[in-house]
């Protein structure tokens, strides 16, 4: 029997989707995160499961080839990222592998092709991306400091962290300010988080406050805004709550731009965006290409957001519908298209977690369809998708879990075929895997027609 603290030295003969290795010791599967295939390593059991265990890497023994060396000071520690020890090109590929295999184990397909990945092809083009973040606080006694960062890979607590790699700048390398900001409030046990928004004209920090912040703090905080060039708001309840620290100073919506189409977006700090902005300005020309839109054609932009596709698409099309099932988001998508000039979209409020395919919109007749779901998948949705008449759809997902199970439907009831598949980039050094699909009309494949 292995004692639990036990070093053991392993070969790594595989690896998890999710960037963890896999070595097999006497018979029993090991998970060693940031560990390589390949790879000889000292490792210690952290914890010991019946079916296999969670060790903790002490020692690359044998290096792999593709190893490099973490750019990140706290990278093992933090759960923000997990492959920053994988070169960029073998990240990608472990994506699409991951892709692969859950289509073919999930859904029971495979594409007729492979898109090209959409990554950021700037050789620093992986770093400081991160323009949407939620960050936890703690003031920890025993550190003598207040600590801003992510959680720790292996738990709940806040790593001890003064920079980050991944956010955008400049948030990336104000997280120890921040920390000495906190420590100097008189709320400081009482501010449990930070969300940041960058957006092209501004950068804006959310502040979670359980207390209300006192002249003292309101000034401290005002100072480090001006001092930064950040917006400072604060979140004493709900999302409804976030307001302003000081009542107008902001003379401008958060806004990012799609230049290639002419269309810039405002949202809020706490709006959900892509995080990564050159990843998204690439895979929204590349969706929209996918669609191949004409100008007399109907598309229906189903989990549309606040337009980050359905605004472009509209450049093109005759008309599109976006969906949404928060109202806030459609109200955002509608200032959107008023703001760019866009009047042949419109947009309303939905629940397409309880689409029936009965009436209304969905049994209009569209030409394309747009699926931008959440991890959850869109599998209400596309149990109904012949009902919309749309000889071509493209999904974009955040989990190929979910993608594979709606790929399965509506390759075997709703008479589509996968034509093509491939994964984003959208969150480099993370296991997080982004993907994009095309389905077209059983009838149009062109196998089938000659």
């Amino acid at each position: 029997m292995v004692k639990r603290r036990e070093p053991e030295t392993a070969t790594i003969g595989a690896m998890t989707h999710d960037g963890r290795g896999i070595a097999t010791i006497d018979g029993k599967k090991v998970f060693v995160p940031g560990a390589l295939p390949g790879e000889q390593v000292c490792l210690r059991r952290r914890k010991i499961r019946r079916g296999y265990d969670d060790a903790d890497l002490l020692e690359i023994v044998t290096p792999s080839p593709e190893r490099v060396t973490p750019r990140c000071a706290v990278f093992g520690m933090c759960g923000g990222c997990a492959l920053q020890h994988v070169d960029a090109a073998t990240q990608r590929a472990m994506k699409q592998k991951s892709l692969a295999d859950c289509l073919a184990r999930i859904g029971g397909v495979q594409p007729e092709r492979w898109l090209d990945p959409v990554f950021d092809p700037d050789p620093d083009g992986s770093w400081q991306y991160r323009r949407r973040a939620r960050l936890a606080v703690k003031d920890v006694a025993g550190k003598g400091r207040v600590l801003v960062g992510f959680r720790e890979r292996h738990g709940a607590l806040v790593t001890d962290m003064r920079r980050c790699e991944i956010l955008a700048p400049p948030f990336g390398s104000l997280i120890a300010a921040l920390s000495d900001l906190i420590g100097g409030l008189r709320i400081r046990a009482r501010l449990p988080q930070i969300e940041v928004a960058t957006a092209d004209n501004a950068v804006e920090l959310v502040f979670r406050v359980l207390d209300p912040p006192g002249e003292d703090d309101r000034a401290r905080l005002q100072r480090f805004g001006n001092d930064q060039g950040v917006r400072i708001s604060l979140q004493p309840g709900g999302l409804d709550s976030v307001t302003p620290l000081v009542p107008g100073a902001a003379d401008q919506a958060l806004y990012y731009e799609l230049p290639e189409f002419d269309v810039r977006i405002r949202f809020e700090p706490t709006d959900f965006v892509q995080v990564n902005g050159r990843v998204n300005r690439r895979m929204v020309g590349m969706v929209v290409d996918l669609l191949d839109v004409r100008e007399s054609d109907r598309v229906l932009d189903l989990y549309c957001g606040i337009g980050n596709f359905s605004l472009p698409i509209a450049r093109r099309a005759g008309w599109v519908l976006g969906i949404e099932g928060e109202t806030e988001q459609v109200a955002r998508a509608t200032e959107n298209a008023a703001l760019n000039g866009v009047d042949n979209c419109e947009f309303r409020s939905g629940d397409l977690a309880a689409v029936d395919g009965k009436g209304g919109w969905f049994r209009q007749s569209w030409d394309r369809v747009l699926l931008d779901p959440p991890r959850s998948g869109a599998e209400q949705v596309v149990r109904h998708m012949a009902s919309t008449g749309a000889s071509r759809v493209v999904c974009v997902s955040c989990h190929p879990a979910t993608l594979a199970r709606d790929a399965g439907i509506l390759t075997k009831g709703q008479g589509y075929w996968l034509e093509a598949a491939g994964i984003v980039d959208m969150f480099p050094h993370t296991a997080h895997v982004e993907a994009v699909a095309v389905f077209s009309k059983q009838d149009l494949h062109p196998k089938r027609t000659t």
